[in-house]
């Protein structure tokens, strides 16, 4: 297997890209194009003992910069280490590209680069999030605002697909997030939407409300863009508010700070379920080629992680599976 690497993407690049995927190399038997300044990227390699012959360097002098208009990046810089690490999937060299670069900039060459599978009218950003049970899916998570009930439904296929062939879960539940549990609730999207979902051969387990998501119960949460991705930012502010508080709550007294130290490996167990860098980062499920969207602020842990995330979607054949079902309801659609 080939994996593209925006060398030059994220906040920590490219030390933490380098390191990461090394790492990562020791650990999989997968070959790694890095994308960036060559110079630059071979006196950050030459630092660390590895097969060499693993590694590929692809020149790029430019960058797509977070600020910058994410299509408008994507077309004018035609030579930056993201663009290229895109063509490298469209043209078939790579099976796969992983990018912690701008988000917006990423998805839209995901999108008119790579392209989408055919019968996909709208690929999504699907993030593995941490639950009390269990880990869950919610897709979209941003990269679609404007939907209609026929997306939604497709975004079901893609997370159920995902989650059997990658999380191993057996017949996974599908959830509509809506404002109550009743199928009348919601506007007027979800109400088809959980028409359509009710219909369909999903595992459909029907409305679940925002204060029930953290439970895990549900296994691929569905919803438009604008909504997954006020639950991914708000799930991770509350989340960093909770440490923080907790923090500051341990360090205020020496009584507690002693019984914090007790409690320390409980905290640190609590925290590893939280942490990012542990799944690695995002699929962009419906398009021709795996692509993964990792954290602006990856570590080399986390991007370690987002190559081993690319080699298990490759290992288990998630862009063909989704090719097939989606062609399996097409057909069905059309008798």
């Amino acid at each position: 297997m080939r994996i593209a690497v925006d060398a030059m993407g994220g906040d920590n690049s490219p030390s933490a890209v380098v390191d990461g995927c090394i790492q990562a190399l020791n650990e999989l038997d997968v070959t790694i194009v890095m994308v960036g300044p060559k110079d630059r990227l071979q006196q950050e390699i030459s630092k660390y003992q590895f097969d060499q012959s693993k590694i590929e360097i692809l020149e790029s002098a430019e960058v797509i910069d977070p600020n910058e208009h994410p299509a408008m990046a994507i077309r004018k810089k035609k030579n930056s280490s993201m663009a290229i690490a895109l063509r490298l999937v469209k043209e078939k060299d790579c099976d796969a590209v992983i990018s912690a670069g701008s988000t917006g900039a990423f998805l839209a060459g995901a999108l008119f680069t790579v392209g989408r599978i055919k019968g996909i009218q709208r690929p999504a950003l699907a993030p593995i999030m941490p639950g009390k049970n269990k880990s869950f899916m919610v897709i979209d998570s941003g990269a679609n605002v404007d939907m209609n009930p026929e997306n939604l439904v497709q975004f079901g296929i893609m997370g159920q697909i995902y989650m059997e062939n990658v999380m191993m879960i057996n017949n996974p539940k599908v959830g509509l997030v809506n404002i109550g549990t009743e199928e009348e609730k919601g506007n007027e999207l979800t109400k088809a939407s959980y028409k359509l979902l009710k219909d369909s051969n999903l595992n459909f387990v029907g409305n679940v409300e925002p204060r029930d998501i953290p439970t895990g119960d549900v296994d691929v949460l569905v919803c438009d863009g604008f909504v997954g991705n006020t639950i991914l930012k708000t799930y991770e502010g509350v989340a960093a508010n909770i440490f923080d508080m907790l923090k500051q709550e341990i360090m205020s007294s020496t009584r507690t700070k002693l019984g914090g130290l007790m409690l320390k490996p409980v905290f640190s167990k609590f925290k590893k379920k939280f942490d990012y860098k542990e799944v690695g980062g995002a699929p962009f499920l419906g398009v021709e080629g795996i692509c993964i969207k990792a954290h602006g602020s990856s570590d080399a842990r986390a991007f370690k992680n987002a190559v081993k995330q690319a080699e298990l979607l490759h290992r288990n054949g998630i862009i063909l599976k989704i090719k097939q079902k989606i062609l399996e309801n097409n057909l069905k659609d059309a008798q």
